[in-house]
């Protein structure tokens, strides 16, 4: 009772901030909205003890002094996107996250080449415009993962360039009905990913991260060490390097919800590992070596798309995503598009 009536509280000085907006492209999954978003609350007089005004100084202020509230309802609803609030440039959107107060991961075996702009925040993949980004679990091909990511809208896109989501655990589910036997081998075998890096980052390709900013060094031992620690082998092939990753589980099991979630980057690897290095169809295969059937694959692009919701970005967004619950993608987009990021553990 306590408990209920400290929470009861805690909401109620919550919403003397935050309000919810809906939009058409929400959708609702067991009588909850996905995604959440929430604005300044401008509608209710704020008592002068709550030293709230909607400046950019005070976002974080708030976020400092609603985290429990908030991070309920990151999960509950999976993703949050908060719209509204000033932030108007990186250094904002790194006060924001550094007021969550999240332990930062650093970018350690992930394929899109990123850069650093301040503090914890980095460049989203800066692959070509024309190319879309499969839906995946933020680095569910290596065994240390983000469990939260935070994407701040720096400049918004002419057109397109969504930064589309959508619940694992209904992909899971899905999955599951109409491809049992399919399914059965995943959780039974897992997956393996296989990928050559060339020695420096190449940005015309999605998953163009070279193996020195991969592994953050220079030195090949070095590389071999810190590849070791996340479940990744490397064959050296000259000046580039195959990296295979794996094998690995492609479900997992979302303790703190207590349900499956169809975590993996199984499409992006089929459909997505393809440059001048790379082959998408020998990119992924079952934990025993056996390649993964490609109609089924792209069948699972269907679902994913069908179940997806992709709301367009306005300068000042902040999305944070819950990468236990969430799938993410990007679509296509007509430049000019600046998305930053952020990695949590």
């Amino acid at each position: 009772m306590v408990v209920a009536e400290a929470k009861k509280a805690a909401a109620a000085a919550a919403e003397l901030i935050f309000k919810e907006l809906r939009l058409p492209q929400q959708r609702l999954y067991d009588g909850i909205v996905f995604p959440l978003i929430l604005s300044p609350n401008t509608n209710i007089k704020i008592p002068p003890s709550t030293n709230f005004h909607n400046s950019v100084s005070s976002f974080p202020e708030a976020v400092r002094t609603h985290k429990s509230w908030l991070e309920d309802r990151l999960h509950d609803a999976g993703a949050i996107l908060f719209r509204g609030f000033h932030v108007d440039s990186a250094e904002d959107f790194n006060e924001v996250v550094e007021a969550f107060d999240f332990e930062e991961l650093p970018y350690i075996g992930g394929a899109a080449p990123r850069n650093k702009v301040v503090g914890r925040v980095f460049t989203a993949n800066e692959s070509p415009p024309d190319q879309k980004i499969p839906f995946h679990h933020e680095m569910a091909q290596v065994l240390e993962f983000p469990s939260k990511l935070f994407f701040f809208c720096d400049i918004e896109p002419a057109s397109g360039g969504e930064t589309a989501i959508v619940l694992s655990h209904i992909i899971y589910q899905r999955m599951k009905d109409k491809y049992p036997e399919f399914v059965q081998q995943l959780e039974e075998h897992g997956l393996i990913y296989t990928r050559v890096l060339s020695e420096d980052d190449d940005n015309s390709s999605p998953i163009g991260r070279g193996w020195k900013s991969t592994f953050l060094t220079d030195d090949r031992k070095i590389a071999e060490e810190r590849a070791s620690k996340i479940g990744t082998r490397l064959e050296w092939l000259g000046d580039i390097v195959k990296s295979v990753m794996g094998p690995i589980p492609a479900i997992r099991i979302d303790k703190s919800r207590q349900r499956k979630v169809w975590f993996n980057s199984m499409v992006i690897a089929y459909t997505s590992y393809d440059d001048a290095r790379n082959d998408p169809t020998k990119a992924v295969q079952f934990g025993d070596g056996r390649p993964v059937p490609g109609d089924i694959v792209l069948d699972c692009v269907r679902i994913l798309d069908e179940e997806s919701v992709a709301i367009p970005w306005q300068k000042g967004d902040v999305l944070l995503i819950d990468n236990w619950a969430i799938l993410h993608s990007r679509r296509s987009f007509v430049p000019p598009r600046r998305i930053l990021a952020s990695l949590c553990k």
